[in-house]
């Protein structure tokens, strides 16, 4: 019989007008099977970093027109990218232990139902874990995509950074 342990969340309590605050987003605790469904291709997994990024801001609130990323479902888990280990595996690809980025919940375990395209595995363990949800994470590679597969600059071209104060910006600028 699979493990049941306690789960906290970070769930969103309302839709945000204004600046966020603690009291929009509220720390609850469920129980979760650590198995994954039977025949299923769904991972299981703990969350050890969750990143907390400017755009989520955005999700918080109700949009009338759908946006390029859907909004948060007040009662339910916020989303972000994080850093995981992968608990239980219904996927070829993954197995018990592995180190995985990419999608997930704020909370101690989440239930990927469709991995792929959502996690990836970490190739390079030796770098601190936590450099996922940042320079090689979704800031890192919104900086490279938008500087080097977009702009694609030559020997010699200027560069100009206009918002370098944030995460990508700072990507960028380096």
């Amino acid at each position: 019989m699979a493990a049941v342990v306690t789960n906290r969340r970070v769930i969103l309590k309302r839709y945000v007008t204004g600046l966020p605050s603690e009291d929009d987003m509220e720390v609850v605790t469920a129980k979760t099977t650590l198995a994954v469904p039977a025949g299923s291709e769904a991972v299981m997994v703990k969350n050890l970093y969750v990143s907390c990024d400017p755009y989520m801001r955005g999700r918080m609130t109700r949009h009338e027109v759908p946006s390029y990323v859907p909004d948060y479902v007040p009662g339910e888990v916020i989303t972000n990218c994080g850093v995981m280990k992968v608990v239980s595996s219904g996927h070829p690809d993954f197995k018990d232990g592995d180190l995985v980025w990419g999608v997930t919940g704020w909370e101690e375990y989440t239930l990927v139902n469709n991995p792929k395209p959502y996690l990836h595995k970490i190739n390079y363990p030796e770098f601190p874990l936590s450099y996922y949800t940042g320079v090689l994470g979704i800031a890192g590679l919104t900086a490279y995509g938008g500087f080097f597969e977009v702009s694609k600059p030559k020997k010699g071209d200027y560069v100009f950074v206009s918002a370098a104060s944030g995460a990508v910006g700072q990507a960028a600028q380096n």
